[in-house]
């Protein structure tokens, strides 16, 4: 896994010009099945993929904390509201509520467990994204993410052969 993780940030950037191409042309047309295939692609990858063996999203990322997850999260921790944002949590650039530090403060390195998986952010639970309705619309961000997640990666790669571009041929009449 650690040799995978050292090449994916590599792989991803020759990869992106590609894969925004790609998601770009399927976004004016997008396939009656196209959420169905990109299902089926995520749960064969996540069949053997294990990620209590990479964990290098908690490791390099963090997720956006909601309100709603904030308020959970400070409450399975017994912390008031305002205690765990000014211990855990900044504003970032886009205005979003994230860590203040990377890897995650929740993330036991030993391995790669979290100590709050029942209450995590609901970011989190649906990392990598790659099983939600709608997956066209966030294909920016999952190109982003191949970047990150040896999954991700996988499941951007496979769909790109399951689902081909299309690119229309102008025909000439004789």
């Amino acid at each position: 896994m650690e040799k995978r993780l050292a090449q994916l940030p590599k792989l991803a950037e020759e990869a992106k010009k590609e894969s925004l191409k790609y998601f770009a042309n399927v976004k004016k047309r997008v396939p009656k099945n196209f959420d169905y295939v990109v299902q089926e692609l995520h749960d064969k990858e996540f069949e053997k993929t294990d990620c209590l063996a990479c964990g290098n999203c908690c490791k390099t990322t963090s997720p956006i904390f909601t309100d709603k997850d904030v308020e959970r999260i400070s409450k399975h921790l017994k912390m008031k509201v305002a205690a765990f944002t000014n211990q855990y949590l900044e504003r970032d650039e886009d205005d979003f509520m994230v860590l203040k530090t990377a890897p995650c403060s929740f993330l036991d390195e030993s391995d790669n467990t979290c100590f709050i998986y029942d209450v995590r952010p609901k970011a989190c639970a649906e990392y990598p994204h790659t099983n939600r309705k709608k997956f066209i619309n966030i294909s920016e961000l999952t190109v982003a993410n191949t970047a990150i997640c040896p999954a991700a990666y996988s499941i951007v790669e496979a769909l790109k052969k399951a689902v081909p571009m299309v690119s229309k041929v102008k025909k000439r009449r004789s």
